[in-house]
């Protein structure tokens, strides 16, 4: 067996086992379960003592029960109509609590006579999802004093929030407190919501503002692979901390809060939320203000829930207070993301899940980003993004090919070291180390672009499967979702008959594979046939079996990703071929491939 022989399967083998290991720590996540329980959907978010003691944090006020059911509380409440180029929905007058949004410009499928994609639902639906705004009380004041999710408030001004109409709600505890709550948009997922209290009570009050966000259950829907995070997101002085549901069940439990919790404070700059795999909500306090973060599990309600908490605010007779925080609910798109950041939101890109390879996945999104503006489709992008990243490649691949080259021009010498050597193994490794260093050959060479794949294999994977850009990006006829399966088959011809081909992470759809993994197998085949086949049997038997166990395997990837590996090993044959050529070798592909499927004799069965 000759070292470049060896070197190449050890570099495929580690693509093969590095992909098979991912799967394997990372598996795909099991179905949520449906969260329309009774005891859900009866609740309002649960009670908390995230405070100090001095101030009840702001769920406890959440515990309160009104004389209806929740449901129908929330049902009877008046409501604001949301309204903007981007979104719709409403806010419900009880609580104030903003429960309804929809995003005008994603539908739930491919198929634009789809639903639209419905981001808060109010409790009592099956999935309620919703945002809270209050004050908790703290010294001289009772729970019933401060606005809490069950409140009734009034609108005082506006009938539609819109971009550039914000509305204002009131409420007064008849005890000498007003308490008022100016909501505005801006055009894309962006709301302001500021908090002001005027205290006419003769007395000193404690009371501290806080924003909510509670989920019952987890999100319904088809769970994407686990290298998707979902789950909490929070930022807090510069460090991101991800909490995926499941662990969230893992938090100590909280005596005083009834739950499970984790609590850390921000000095400075932070915000904390849910991101999905698209959608994110997140509460975003001003910049350079210090608060409480509370990420919480209450496992006798199945809430998820999480909050900010700002410091507690202390009012003499006749002074009043306000604080304004920010609510992001939307789409994860790159470029508002960025926005956002760009005008003082701590490291927001980071709500991103860019992966381990983050230095490679972002600037590998900026360069797909920028082709598609010129391009505009996510297909030829993706075509275009390979080759400028083989161009990059080029000079190492270069040095690999020519080496690779030398080394079959060093053939008969290899062979006349393996006869003189016999069965003395040190004197045969002895003399090809003079050979090589004489020759100026470097064996470990060809594995170096297999190996730097891996990487950028990994990291496309994370740019095509999370960001919001790819998202039934489309290419041309059948492949209208680039970060969905193939969904051409057998069974439609491969996209020419009008049925669709089997439903996607099926049995069905892994045996009978689509025309971009078809392709795949036979380009991995063609790169392999530009050598002649090894004459180990071990060696022989991998190399034919690899390009087809690689075919069904990665069949089930988004198809965007099989485009650039079809287009990675198109050049990379053509690389090979030519630097070959060019260096006196003339790789015999036609022969290779006849000798693949010729009769082997009956000596070389044994």
């Amino acid at each position: 067996m000759d070292d470049q022989n060896k070197n190449l399967i050890l570099a495929t083998a580690l693509s093969f086992l590095v992909i098979l290991g991912w799967f394997f720590f990372f598996p795909p996540e099991e179905q949520a379960a449906d969260p329309n329980a009774p005891q859900v959907a009866q609740t309002e978010t649960g009670s908390s003592n995230s405070l100090p003691s001095a101030a009840p944090s702001a769920p406890a006020s959440a515990a309160a029960e009104t004389s209806a059911s929740p449901e129908a509380a929330v049902a009877d409440a008046p409501r604001i109509r949301i309204d903007t180029p981007r979104l719709s929905g409403s806010i419900s007058l009880l609580g104030g609590r903003m429960d309804e949004l929809a995003l005008k410009d994603y539908h739930e499928t491919v198929d634009p006579t789809s639903p639209i994609v419905q981001m808060l639902h109010p409790v009592g639906a099956s999935d309620a999802y919703y945002a809270l705004y209050g004050w908790a009380p703290g010294a001289g004041l009772a729970l019933d004093d401060v606005p809490g999710p069950n409140t009734r408030w009034s609108l005082l001004s506006g009938d539609t929030l819109s971009v550039g109409s914000p509305v204002t709600l009131g409420w007064q505890n008849g005890k000498g407190l007003t308490f008022k709550r100016e909501i505005s948009v801006d055009n894309n997922y962006m709301f302001t919501v500021t908090q002001s209290v005027e205290n006419a009570s003769g007395s000193t009050v404690g009371l501290a503002p806080y924003g909510v966000l509670a989920r019952h259950g987890l999100p319904v829907g088809p769970k994407g692979f686990s290298v998707v995070h979902e789950g909490v997101i929070e930022m807090a002085d510069g460090t991101l901390t991800e909490t995926k549901y499941k662990k969230m069940k893992d938090f100590d439990y909280q005596e005083r809060e009834g739950a499970r919790a984790e609590v850390q404070q921000v000095q400075e700059n932070g915000w904390i939320g849910f991101t999905d795999h698209y959608w994110m909500t997140t509460l975003i306090p001003s910049p350079g203000s210090a608060f409480k973060q509370v990420a919480k599990y209450d496992d006798r309600r199945d809430i998820y829930q999480t909050e900010a908490v700002l410091p507690t605010e202390t009012l003499g007779d006749g002074q009043t207070a306000s604080v304004t925080t920010r609510l992001f609910a939307g789409a994860k798109k790159w470029e508002t993301i960025r926005a956002y950041e760009r005008s003082g939101i701590d490291r927001f890109i980071d709500s991103i899940d860019w992966g381990w390879f983050f230095f490679l996945t972002k600037p590998i999104f900026w360069l797909l980003h920028n082709i598609h503006t010129l391009i505009g489709n996510m297909g030829w992008s993706i075509i275009a993004l390979t080759l400028i990243l083989k161009a990059i490649l080029f000079p190492l691949a270069f040095k690999s090919y020519v080496s690779m080259a030398k080394m079959k021009e060093l053939q008969p010498q290899m062979e006349a070291l393996k006869e003189a050597a016999g069965d003395d193994r040190q004197k045969l490794q002895q003399g090809m180390m003079e050979l090589y260093k004489k020759e100026k050959v470097n064996p470990a060479a060809g594995c170096l672009p297999i190996l730097l794949q891996i990487p950028i294999f990994f990291s496309l994977y994370k740019v095509i499967s999370v960001t919001m850009e790819l998202r039934h990006a489309a290419w041309f006829g059948p492949f209208q979702d680039l970060s969905a399966p193939d969904p051409t088959s057998i069974m439609n011809f491969f996209g020419w008959a009008p049925w669709p081909g089997p439903e996607a992470g099926s049995l069905m759809a892994t045996v009978l594979i689509g025309i971009l993994p078809l392709l795949l197998g036979i380009s991995m085949f063609l790169q392999q046939k530009l050598n002649p086949a090894p004459t180990d049997p071990t060696q022989k038997m991998i190399f034919a079996w690899m390009p087809w166990v690689f075919m069904f395997m990665l069949g089930g990837f988004a198809s965007g990703l099989v485009v650039y590996w079809i287009t990675n090993n198109t050049i990379t044959f053509t690389q090979q071929y030519l630097i070959m050529r060019m260096q006196g070798y003339k790789p015999d592909v036609f022969g290779n491939i006849k000798q693949t499927f010729k009769k082997a004799p009956p000596e070389d069965k044994k």
